[in-house]
């Protein structure tokens, strides 16, 4: 028999009329927002199935750029989302793809440049109750929630990184809940995503950093 918690009957603190289409929007693009390092330059929302249908009236895209901006889900800013991004000089569109039906009914897409340059793109799908999960990175499919706190590893598939990135967690009293990797293809870039129970410092990602086959990391805090 499968558990069901009573916060997925309730739903989550929000702001909006929809735990999928708002709250759930606005988590998803919070978590993208948590992976990059410096402040947001531009986005643009490419939306699918009912997120592109009804995004207008359930306030998905109010949702999803308030959250681009950090805000929690049941941050009242929200309502006033572009006006505040139009303010802070981000840059943002939203474009509806209705031709794409192989995806989530809740699906978006988020190409994102910081104020240096930088681009990250986030594919992320609100799955119900104010659940959500990001599937894509860079192109590259994934399977991450954000529930617990997090390091994602962008680094050469070659042999000995993983072992070693575990190591230097492991001397760090850090417990890992999940790890997964993701890549490319194989000797090309992979994803390593690392779920852990205890918070991982920059202390530690520094450590990380000096391996030379690691590209970049991004720490996600709960």
């Amino acid at each position: 028999m499968a558990f069901i918690s009573v916060f997925e009957v309730i739903g989550p603190n929000m702001v909006g009329p929809s735990s999928s289409h708002t709250a759930g929007a606005a988590s998803i693009a919070r978590l993208a927002w948590k992976m990059t390092h410096e402040k947001i330059k531009s986005v643009k929302f490419t939306l699918y199935g009912s997120f592109a249908q009804t995004y207008k009236g359930h306030g998905t895209d109010r949702a999803l750029l308030g959250g681009m901006m950090g805000f929690e889900t049941d941050d009242e800013r929200i309502r006033d989302s572009f006006e505040i991004a139009e303010k802070e000089g981000i840059e943002f569109s939203f474009v509806a793809n209705t031709i794409e039906t192989e995806v989530h009914p809740n699906t978006v897409d988020m190409e994102i440049e910081d104020v240096t340059g930088r681009k990250l793109t986030v594919r992320g799908e609100s799955i119900g109750g104010g659940k959500v999960r990001l599937t894509r990175i860079n192109g590259v499919k994934v399977l991450f929630t954000g529930e617990y706190h997090s390091l994602i590893v962008i680094h050469r598939d070659h042999p000995g990184v993983i072992s070693k990135v575990t190591s230097n967690l492991g001397e760090c009293h850090v417990n890992i809940a999940y790890l997964r990797v993701y890549r490319e293809t194989k000797g090309g870039i992979a994803y390593m995503i690392i779920e852990s129970d205890e918070e991982i410092t920059q202390e530690i990602v520094d450590k990380i950093e000096r391996n030379p086959f690691v590209k970049d990391t991004m720490l996600i805090k709960k």
